[in-house]
């Protein structure tokens, strides 16, 4: 097993934790730490596992991962102080708030020879897995363009505290584009070009959520998001996330090809459905899903980089590569609209790999 630091115990640690302790075979969770003392000491106690200082941890020789999922405006600052200390870094989205730091980290690791990864990992699950067989199998064809969507109305009415989600750093794209742009990367590719738009409709946001009901937000940044993409294949995609929608129809994620389209599944889950239409008319069919872990597996791309660790290899899907080409996307839409430009992208990726689709659970 290859022992894993977990700095940040949060809202969404549990899933965390329960995976690296109780699902994948080479994750072993050695310790834990919050900058409030009283959720490290919870999950200590909830775990079974010690509680650590930062500090304690990134000096610690028998930890060799940090996953570090505190918020984002801390993201950058544990990353580059764990890589200066010589471990592997997995971090939650984004990889940081701007693609220069992004940049930085993703030098950093490289000069050290170290691991960088960063989530979602949601794209190695069984739903998106099913699509990239698919594509990679001829189904539909050549990709030659894509729409996304991540529309709805906001954290306000059910996080305890979504205060961030308005601030510098957050909004739609930051907060649910990473789960989009990755799932499009994974199976379209690079991007080359990017333009878009943005509007912030609302000023003041009410929270209703207990147990800050009644607060009152002010609205920082863009709060409706629209970006146009370029794939390196020549194919075009459209995305837009929204925290201004009440109500919605439209799909997750389309993908048409020269053969046939691709419904993939919510790219914020690990499983399904996939559905396929083809040239024969018979319209949209399900397609049964040809890899596991399409339960909620987070910290799959945690499990993949302790393959790596344990190989001594350099090819963790989650890759800091890839966090920092939707980094880089998410950045461009915005900066696209502030400059009115097609920003050209300065990243390339190549495509993860796929999963195997042979792995018995808990393995990667």
């Amino acid at each position: 097993m290859v022992n894993v630091g977990v700095i940040g115990c949060g809202n969404i640690s549990g899933i965390y934790f329960s995976n690296l302790i109780n699902l994948f075979q080479n994750t072993n969770v050695f310790a834990c730490a919050d900058i409030r003392p009283e959720r490290a000491q919870a999950a200590s106690e909830k775990w079974n596992i010690p509680v650590m200082s930062n500090e304690e941890m990134m000096n610690c020789p028998d930890i060799q991962i940090i996953l570090n999922i505190t918020a984002p405006d801390a993201h950058y600052s544990l990353c580059k102080q764990a890589l200066e200390s010589g471990k592997n870094v997995h971090v939650e989205k984004p990889l940081s708030l701007t693609f220069e730091q992004g940049c930085e980290l993703t030098a950093l690791a490289k000069e050290k020879g170290l691991l960088l990864g960063g989530a979602p990992d949601t794209f190695m699950g069984a739903g998106i897995q099913t699509c990239r067989k698919l594509i990679d199998n001829d189904f539909i064809g050549e990709p030659i363009g894509a729409t996304a969507f991540m529309l709805c109305h906001g954290h306000e009415g059910w996080h305890p505290s979504p205060e961030f989600y308005y601030q510098y750093g957050g909004g739609p794209m930051f907060d649910m584009g990473p789960y989009y742009l990755t799932a499009l990367a994974f199976l379209m590719g690079s991007v080359t070009e990017v333009t878009g738009l943005t509007s912030k409709p609302f000023e003041q946001r009410i929270i209703t959520s207990q147990p800050k009901y009644g607060k009152i937000i002010d609205v920082e940044v863009p709060t409706t998001v629209a970006g146009l993409l370029r794939f390196e294949n020549g194919a075009v995609a459209s995305i837009i996330t929204s925290f201004d929608v009440w109500k919605s129809t439209l799909p997750r994620i389309e993908i048409y090809g020269t053969k046939g389209t691709l419904i993939v599944p919510d790219p914020n889950t690990f499983g399904g459905p996939v559905l396929l239409s083809t040239l024969d008319g018979s319209g949209f069919k399900e397609i049964p899903l040809t890899h596991g872990y399409a339960e909620n597996s987070r910290g799959l791309g945690v499990a993949d980089m302790a393959r790596c660790v344990m190989e001594g290899r350099k090819d963790n899907r989650a890759s800091g590569e890839l966090a920092n080409h939707v980094l880089e996307i998410m950045s461009a839409i915005h900066k696209a609209n502030d400059e009115k430009i097609i920003y050209k992208m300065k990243t390339r990726i190549n495509k993860p790999a796929p999963l195997p689709n042979d792995l018995l659970k808990g393995q990667v």
